[in-house]
């Protein structure tokens, strides 16, 4: 502590770092101190520096839902920790673990090439496995609160190990206990799925059931490889163009509202929703935001060098050498149109940093 005090910097800890390589959007933006966690000791001394330099922390997966809007006068910890192991295996059901730092595509991966199942419909979400509860991450209908047994965090202020059950996490779509009363105060060090040894193929999806509507009998591996093949063919590398995948959450509206909006647009799709305890709401509907976003015109238009994607008008993306302001700005100007014509204000899916008010 002392050493820390007179000025010290652990090794690890780098200065000046720019963070372009740490986002999927690729833009710009330095860290003040940056530490890649690769331990559990690591973390609690890059922790222990931040408190005594009284700056502020920013903690990163793998940087793909998040849009850097300023450098970052703190320090900035993107979790690195490692390790796969299943903890029990009973009557066919399995307790695999997973550190935050582990690729999500890859622990997918891992997991379908050992038998593990239920994930498949997963596949193909950057990130890490960490940043997974966080967001409640989704796809294909599957959430990841179907299958998260435990989440084991450490907390920010007191340095203690705690572990939130399934339930303690409160998810919702897109949302979790983390992004609510926890945020910031937690950091998630790994994640208990429950898996299965025996197949349960998820197929509710439509693109989904359409994609396998000619294998019989289609088993996990079909479905983790039409997932790849709709993704890819929907959504950009971000090795290749910058992006964050859906930048905007499907907006939740009441069924009254949805029915009246029916009468004008007679096209707009809805799906179900379901509440914190996975009860199917009978008041509201989710409806596609790329829908809207394509009948307010924005498919494939730009604000200097950020545009929205001609294949998937729910992504935004870099160009090259994109600003956080011009995304901002698109992002801004695409929920001022979808507003005002179909009176439904689109949230954001992708975190600003630092927070933006957006009214």
């Amino acid at each position: 502590m002392a050493g820390l005090v007179a000025g010290f910097v652990p090794a690890f800890i780098q200065e000046n770092v720019d963070l372009s390589s740490r986002n999927t959007f690729g833009i710009h933006a330095r860290a003040r101190y940056f530490c890649a966690a690769r331990s559990l000791q690591e973390l609690r001394v890059a922790l222990q520096f931040r408190r005594v330099r009284q700056l502020p922390l920013l903690v990163l997966g793998g940087g793909s839902n998040v849009l850097l809007c300023a450098d970052y006068p703190g320090v900035v910890v993107q979790m690195a920790l490692l390790g796969i192991e299943v903890l029990a295996e009973r009557d066919g059901e399995l307790l695999v673990r997973a550190a935050s730092g582990e690729s999500w595509h890859g622990f997918v991966q891992h997991c379908l090439q050992n038998g593990y199942f239920g994930l498949e419909n997963l596949a193909l979400i950057p990130g890490s496995v960490g940043a997974a509860p966080i967001q409640n991450i989704g796809a294909y209908g599957v959430e990841v609160r179907d299958l998260v047994s435990e989440v084991t965090v450490l907390d920010v202020g007191s340095g203690e190990i705690e572990t939130l059950t399934a339930a303690q996490c409160e998810f919702d779509y897109r949302d979790s206990v983390f992004k609510g009363r926890l945020r910031g105060r937690k950091i998630v060090l790994d994640v208990t799925f429950r898996l299965h040894r025996q197949p349960r193929v998820n197929l509710s999806y439509s693109a989904l059931a359409q994609a396998l509507s000619e294998v019989t009998d289609p088993q996990p591996g079909d479905v983790f490889a039409a997932v790849c093949a709709i993704r890819s063919s929907k959504l950009p590398d971000p090795a290749v163009l910058g992006n964050a995948g859906s930048f905007f959450k499907n907006p939740v509206i009441a069924k009254a509202s949805y029915e009246k909006l029916l009468q004008t647009y007679a096209g707009l799709p809805s799906y179900p929703v379901h509440d914190r305890a996975g009860q199917l709401s009978t008041a509201t509907v989710k409806v596609p935001a790329a829908w809207l976003i394509e009948q307010a015109g924005w498919k494939g238009k730009s604000c200097g060098r950020a545009a929205v994607y001609q294949q998937q008008p729910l992504v935004l993306v870099n160009l090259g050498g994109a600003t956080a302001l011009e995304l901002v700005a698109l992002a801004r100007q695409i929920m001022a149109s979808v507003e005002r014509l179909f009176d439904i204000r689109l949230e954001p899916e992708v975190q600003w940093i630092p927070t933006e008010p957006l009214d």
